[in-house]
């Protein structure tokens, strides 16, 4: 079972030729309207991954709530845990240019009055607690309580990492998960090697807090993570770039159903970068987010790198099922 605790936003998504700089407009022939935000996005992502998940969340009580929730209700996300609060929904104004890459402007809403408090009665033993840093950090930092106590496993996607508590809260949390920018700052904060391998190697050994599991998302180059006995890596398949809006939503979204349902570390290393690569080929950070099928026939196909702590020990190459 997955409890997520986020965000959730209705995407205002516009495609333009080239994002624009400080100062400049750039104009679009059209835009979209997409359910969206971090919470929502893996939630999403989790379930379509074969997941049993449940939201814990906010919408207001505008005409956005409806269309933000649509793809968790046809999903069967459990939205009892979410409640609706007088205020605004909270939206994404997304630029998209032609190459894929993407820029993203948040309001956040009624995100920012969740409480840790609705997760009472919510946390059962073993399951995982899933957050990211689109609400605020003392309701996450209460939640992480809330799972100790509960015996549930907390994953931390440090994504966006602007937050300055984001270090803390990090070091509050079981698995940790941040792409290569995000991993340096929470470095650069605690006094940690910044580079993505030593950053995991460090985190797993127990030098960042409590945290035993570290990923570091690599965008194109793949996926890094340590649990403390060994170093795994996965690339990226080659695929045809649409939107990148989403792709890491839908990698945290899986790999959590991955490790949900006991698959072993590289396997769901894998299944994450497999769904993450999928959600590049379409637009809309839900939209694109793939279903179980068609993430595990990719997975399959990716090399999975597992290298021992032992120096002399050579590096043992698995596939997405385990050991090959």
């Amino acid at each position: 079972m997955i409890t997520v605790f986020g965000s959730i936003n209705l995407d205002l998504v516009a495609v333009v030729e080239r994002l624009p700089l400080p100062g400049e407009t750039a104009a679009g022939p059209d835009h979209q309207n997409f359910p969206g935000g971090k919470g929502a996005n893996q939630a999403l992502a989790a379930r379509r991954a074969g997941a049993d998940v449940a939201m814990t969340a906010a919408v207001g009580t505008d005409v956005f709530a409806a269309p933000a929730l649509a793809n968790l209700e046809a999903a069967g996300v459990d939205l009892s845990g979410v409640r609706r609060l007088d205020g605004a929904t909270g939206i994404a104004m997304i630029g998209v240019e032609a190459s894929g890459e993407n820029l993203i402007i948040v309001a956040s809403g009624v995100n920012a009055r969740v409480s840790a408090s609705w997760l009472k009665g919510k946390l059962p033993q073993g399951s995982l607690l899933l957050m990211q840093m689109e609400t605020p950090a003392a309701e996450i930092r209460a939640a992480i309580a809330a799972a100790r106590e509960a015996g549930a496993t907390v994953i931390l996607n440090t994504a966006p990492a602007g937050d300055p508590a984001v270090s803390e809260l990090a070091s509050l949390s079981d698995i940790v998960i941040a792409n290569e920018s995000e991993a340096m700052e929470i470095a650069a904060k605690l006094g940690l090697p910044g580079e993505p391998e030593a950053f995991v190697r460090t985190v797993a050994e127990g030098r960042l807090g409590s945290a035993r599991l570290a990923v570091v998302t690599l965008g194109a180059k793949g996926v890094i993570a340590h649990d403390g006995t060994a170093l795994y890596s996965v690339p990226t398949p080659k695929v045809r770039v649409v939107d990148t809006t989403g792709a890491g939503d839908a990698f945290c979204g899986a790999f959590a159903a991955a490790l949900d349902r006991g698959d072993e570390l590289g396997a769901a290393l894998a299944f994450g970068v497999a769904a993450g690569s999928l959600a590049c080929t379409a637009n809309g950070a839900q939209g694109s987010a793939p279903d179980a099928a068609a993430i595990r026939q990719l997975a399959a196909t990716l090399p999975i790198s597992r290298s021992l702590l032992h120096a002399n020990t050579a590096p043992e190459a698995e596939n997405s099922l385990g050991k090959a």
